[in-house]
């Protein structure tokens, strides 16, 4: 595996999770796997999970680990060709990836959504030039558009914690004070719709998600509806993903509180596990209560991203 991106790029599911059983029972089976590899994980964005996890996995694999956050401890970079570079941006990046993957084996990076253009963020300008340019495998640490290490740690989770052979899944978009990129939402529809479930999407008219992800799911514009039955909520906001109105891309178009899950919603579902991908705005995505509850699953779903990460870092070591 070269580059991984997406559900498809791991091959069948059911042996990927079949694989991440297996390491979750023993993580450092194959820690000859990675010895005297380098994994360059670089993250032009903050991070907690995404960066402990990655870490801890490829050491799991006996890999040395160097971790590059671009905007504390390095030049500042220019992305764009074209431009005339006499700003504060010392360096372009057309330099620096060779330059950075010369240090390494495998690269993993972490860039968000600019919400300056819609089509570069949905072209993944910067991570593809890491692709194109670096000659060394890739990995999305979450990017504009997708976060796979999440969607393939929550689809783990689901599979442990599942109650019955076809679950029905619930994501529900919930209010923010902020504008928040489609990553999460766009990959775990991607995921479910791969899954062997019962798969349900709802969020107010106007963030409807781009076809390419949310691909034939079920889209329930009431809310309440769509949790009956349940038998895991993801709760998760998105800011407008633009798919009929480009002009509208990156902005709230809503802040209704009724959407925040609470006890209201959770009564309808059949006694749903709660899950989402952290850092959470309590009281505005999720009561205390329901984050709190004996079948909120937050913190397990975490734990699951050393999971992920190891078994992708593994088949990439193989690979290489």
């Amino acid at each position: 595996m070269r580059v991984f991106r997406s559900v498809k790029d791991l091959g069948p599911l059911e042996v990927a999770l079949k694989e991440a059983m297996e390491i979750k029972a023993d993580r450092y089976k194959y820690q000859e796997l990675g010895k005297n590899k380098t994994a360059l994980l670089i993250f032009f964005n903050n991070s907690l999970r995404t960066r402990l996890s990655t870490q801890k996995a490829a050491m799991n694999l006996g890999m040395n680990v160097i971790v590059l956050d671009v905007n504390q401890g390095a030049w500042k970079l220019e992305t764009e060709r074209g431009v005339v570079m006499d700003g504060d941006k010392s360096e372009h990046l057309l330099e620096a990836i060779p330059v950075m993957a010369s240090y390494c084996d495998i690269i993993g990076v972490r860039s968000f959504a600019r919400f300056e253009s819609r089509e570069d963020d949905y072209q993944e300008k910067i991570l593809e030039q890491f692709i194109q340019y670096s000659g060394k495998p890739v990995f999305f640490m979450e990017s504009a558009t997708v976060h796979p290490l999440q969607s393939f740690a929550d689809l783990i989770t689901i599979e442990e914690y599942k109650e019955c052979k076809r679950p029905k899944v619930v994501l529900t978009w919930a209010p923010h004070p902020k504008a928040l990129p489609q990553a999460v939402p766009n990959s775990f529809a991607e995921w479910l719709n791969a899954a062997d479930v019962d798969f349900v999407v709802t969020h107010p008219e106007g963030y409807e998600l781009d076809p390419q992800f949310v691909g034939d799911a079920k889209v329930e514009y009431d809310q309440m509806k769509a949790f009956e039955g349940a038998d895991f909520v993801y709760a998760k906001n998105w800011s407008c993903p633009g798919v009929t109105r480009p002009e509208d891309y990156g902005k709230i178009l809503s802040q209704d509180m009724s959407w925040t899950v609470s006890e209201r919603q959770m009564a309808v579902t059949n006694n749903a596990h709660f899950m989402h991908c952290l850092p959470v705005r309590r009281n505005m995505i999720v009561t205390d209560d329901v984050i709190e509850s004996p079948r909120s699953l937050v913190i397990p779903e975490a734990a699951n991203r050393e999971i992920s990460a190891t078994v992708v870092l593994k088949r990439m070591l193989e690979a290489l």
